[in-house]
């Protein structure tokens, strides 16, 4: 039977559990699908590559195909598009690093084009709206790499994280040991979430009439 693109993905995605980014290399996964380098070839012509697919097969797992999103609340599904592509990134040992460094392949692009075209309909102009999904885009990807690093290292060191003592005397980091130890992640994540798309919808309201009046308020001067 001939081998398919999705096979290799889905090949590659479970080895990454397995052994990890650093442990993943294409020669590898030759072996695992039972086939020589060569004939992966015709499907990945570099781990890049391999990365990129394996990257959006994670996020078409996490966001469907298809789905619209509307410009009234787009507050909402920026939002609801971090979490899931969190999830996402958590489900996979090293998903976040998979992730980084990954360009859009073709067929993601049409999703970003009606993510844009919706903040466009909301206000945004078109560089302000790709801006937006970039900082977001990123935000989730740092976060996401600190907290799997952070899990990996409670793991393997299997103690709690700046004990009481450690404190003693820094009286305001006492008050809050709870997110210094990162004991709810969710909580510290939707924090930073509505921090950073609430700070896009203050700028949204302060240029409205700049974007009406002159374009995008971002771009140089003549």
């Amino acid at each position: 039977m001939a081998l398919r693109r999705e096979v290799v993905v889905s090949t590659a995605l479970r080895l990454l559990n397995e052994v990890g980014i650093d442990g993943l290399s294409t020669r590898r996964l030759a072996r695992e699908l039972g086939v020589q380098s060569p004939a992966l070839y015709w499907h990945v012509k570099s781990k890049r590559e391999l990365l990129d697919l394996m990257a959006e097969a994670m996020m078409a797992e996490a966001l469907p195909a298809g789905r619209r999103p509307a410009p009234h609340d787009w507050t909402i599904w920026l939002a609801e598009d971090a979490h899931a592509k969190r999830r996402a990134l958590l489900a996979y040992r090293d998903g976040a690093r998979v992730h980084a460094g990954t360009l859009p392949t073709h067929n993601e692009l049409p999703a970003v084009e009606a993510q844009v075209r919706a903040l466009r309909e909301a206000g945004f102009h078109p560089r302000e709206a790709l801006r937006l999904l970039l900082a977001i885009d990123r935000f989730v990807m740092g976060w996401v790499s600190e907290e799997q690093a952070w899990l990996q290292d409670a793991r393997e060191h299997a103690q709690s994280p700046f004990p009481d003592e450690i404190l003693e005397g820094l009286p305001l980091l006492t008050q809050a040991a709870d997110v210094l130890r990162m004991q709810d992640r969710d909580a510290d994540f939707e924090y930073g979430l509505q921090v950073l798309i609430q700070g896009f919808e203050r700028r949204l309201g302060m240029n409205t009439h700049d974007v009406n009046r002159k374009g995008d308020p971002s771009d140089p001067p003549p």
